[in-house]
C-alpha cells in the first residue's frame, strides 16, 4: 500500500496527549486534577446558550456566508470600537472554525512553500506544527526571562531580515500577547517596535490574540494599532468560555480578503452557524465574563503563593491567560516523564514543557489555573504532597 503524505509527519500535541490520559484515569475510577489544558471550567455565557437554544427550536441552521454570519461580523467589529477605539469595517472580518482555522488559512493565504515564518519559543505548539504540515519554515525564536518570554526586534534582524543573505529573509512573525505557555504580555511600546520593525522589513505580522480580555493588570494591546497590514487571530474559547464551539474570528487586510474567502469556501464551507448564533450572543454577557476572570485572577494568585512554596521558585507572574510556566530543572530534566509520573502517581495533570520549546522546554512545566477555584487548590496541594515525598 502506498504510504501516507509526510505533512501528517509532525510532533503530537503533547498538552492533549496528556488530557487523553487524564480521561482514561478518570473512567478506571480515578481522580484526576486538571491543571494541563488551558480550558475554562466555566460555561458560556448564559445569554450564548439561551440563543443556541433558540436557533435549535426554530431550525435555522444551515450554511452562512464563508465569511460568517453579516450580523456577527458586525458586532466584531464593533468589540474593537469598544475595546480599542478602532474603526474596523466588518468587511475585514472573517469568521473562522475556531482560531486554529485561522492559523491555517493565515498561512495559506500569506505564504508560499518554504517561506521562512519566525516564532518565538516558548510557544504554542501548533504554530510550527501546523507550518510544517504546509510547507513552511519555522524560524524559532529563543526568548529568555530578560526578554520576559517575548520577541524582540534584535531576534527578528538576527533570524534573517537585516542579517545579510547568508540567512535569508523572514516572511512572517507570528506571537501571541499573552503567550501560551507563559502568559507574559508585551507592553505597547515593544508592541508597536515589532510591528515597525516588520513593515520596515516586508514581514507579515500575525497577531494571535487569543487571550485578549484575560489580563490583571492593564488592558492587552492590539497590534492593528500599530500595523494595519497585520492579521488578528482571536477566537471564543478562551475569554468567552466557549472552546467546544469551536468559534474564532481573523481581522484581515483588505489585499487578503477574497484570497481568505476563497479559501474559506473550498475548506471549510463556512464556521457552524449554531456557533455563530451563539458567540455574537455572548457580547452581552460582559458582567458574566468578568466574574469568570475574577475566578482566574484569584487562582492566579493562589498558585503565585503555592509554587514557591513547594520549591517552585523560578516564576515569572504571567500578565494575562492562566498558565504559569514554572523552572522545575532542580527536579528533572525529563519534563513529559515528570509530568506523566505525577499524573501517574498522584492523580495530577500538567504539561510539560517540551511541547512548548523543542530545545529547553525538557526543563519547565506549564500550569493552568482556568479550573475553579477548590479545584485548582486541591490539584495543587496533591502535587505539593507528593513534590514534598520525591525528596
Amino acid at each position: 500500500m502506498k504510504s501516507g503524505s509526510q505533512r501528517g509527519d509532525i510532533d503530537a500535541f503533547i498538552v492533549m496527549d496528556v488530557m487523553r490520559a487524564a480521561h482514561e484515569r478518570e473512567a478506571s475510577g480515578a481522580d484526576v486534577f486538571h491543571l494541563e489544558v488551558g480550558q475554562p471550567g466555566t460555561p458560556a455565557p448564559a445569554a450564548a446558550r439561551a440563543a443556541a437554544r433558540v436557533a435549535l427550536e426554530s431550525d435555522l441552521i444551515g450554511y452562512t456566508d464563508a465569511l460568517g454570519r453579516p450580523s456577527l461580523r458586525a458586532r466584531i467589529a464593533r468589540h474593537y470600537a469598544d475595546w480599542y477605539g478602532l474603526d474596523i469595517p466588518a468587511e475585514r472580518i472573517a469568521v473562522t472554525t475556531g482560531s486554529s482555522a485561522g492559523f491555517v488559512l493565515a498561512f495559506l493565504a500569506s505564504f508560499d512553500t518554504g517561506a521562512r515564518l519566525a516564532l518565538p519559543a516558548p510557544g504554542y505548539p501548533c504554530y510550527r506544527h501546523i507550518a510544517k504540515a504546509l510547507g513552511l519554515e519555522p524560524v524559532i525564536l529563543e526568548t529568555d526571562v530578560q526578554t520576559r518570554w517575548m520577541p524582540i526586534p534584535e531576534m527578528l534582524a538576527k533570524a534573517g531580515n537585516g542579517a545579510g543573505e547568508e540567512t535569508g529573509d523572514l516572511d512572517g512573525l507570528l506571537l501571541a500577547s499573552p503567550a501560551n505557555p507563559t502568559g507574559t504580555m508585551l507592553d505597547d511600546d515593544r508592541l508597536a517596535a515589532l510591528a515597525r520593525h516588520c513593515a520596515t522589513h516586508n514581514i507579515r505580522f500575525i497577531s494571535d490574540e487569543i487571550y485578549h480580555g484575560l489580563t490583571y493588570d492593564r488592558a492587552a494591546a492590539t497590534a492593528l494599532a500599530h500595523n494595519d497590514d497585520a492579521i488578528i487571530i482571536n477566537s471564543f474559547s478562551k475569554y468567552f468560555s466557549m472552546t467546544g464551539w469551536r468559534i474564532g474570528w481573523m481581522v484581515l487586510p483588505e489585499n487578503l480578503l477574497r484570497p481568505v474567502e476563497r479559501l474559506m469556501q473550498n475548506f471549510f464551507i463556512s464556521a457552524p452557524t449554531l456557533s455563530q448564533i451563539a458567540a455574537e450572543a455572548a457580547f452581552d454577557g460582559q458582567e458574566e465574563l468578568e466574574a469568570h476572570k475574577s475566578v482566574y485572577a484569584r487562582n492566579r494568585a493562589q498558585m503565585l503563593a503555592m509554587l514557591p512554596a513547594m520549591g517552585l521558585e523560578t516564576i515569572i507572574p504571567p500578565d494575562g491567560a492562566f498558565y504559569v510556566y514554572a523552572d522545575v530543572s532542580h527536579l528533572t530534566d525529563d519534563a513529559n516523564a515528570f509530568a506523566q509520573r505525577l499524573l501517574t502517581e498522584a492523580g495530577v495533570a500538567t504539561a510539560p514543557g517540551n511541547d512548548f520549546d523543542a530545545t529547553r522546554g525538557a526543563r519547565f512545566l506549564r500550569l493552568s489555573y482556568a479550573r475553579s477555584e477548590p479545584h485548582v487548590r486541591a490539584g495543587l496541594e496533591r502535587m505539593g504532597d507528593w513534590l514534598s515525598g520525591q525528596k
